[in-house]
């Protein structure tokens, strides 16, 4: 079992304690995670986002190529009306 700085027995952590007690155990803990993560700064900065280039079709020319391929399925990305039932 660990006897360093924090020997503090499992479950007791928090009960019997004052509040100035708990606050000082949260500003131990905050300052320990804001420490280990300066020191996870990572060594390489990430690399800027490319500019987006135009695609070399349009959504249009798409479709008539795929219209072309599959005349059995021209016309079904149109939406239909919905029927009310009556």
């Amino acid at each position: 079992m660990n006897r360093g700085a924090m020997n503090l027995e499992r479950g007791s952590i928090l009960f019997n304690r004052t509040i100035d007690q708990c606050r000082s155990i949260g500003r131990r803990g905050g300052r320990a995670r804001a420490r280990n993560l300066r020191l996870r700064v990572p060594d390489v900065t990430p690399a800027a986002n490319p500019i987006n280039e135009p695609p070399d079709e349009t959504i249009h020319e798409a479709n008539l190529l795929l219209d072309a391929q599959f005349p059995w399925l021209r016309g079904t990305e149109r939406r239909t009306a919905r029927r009310r039932a009556a």
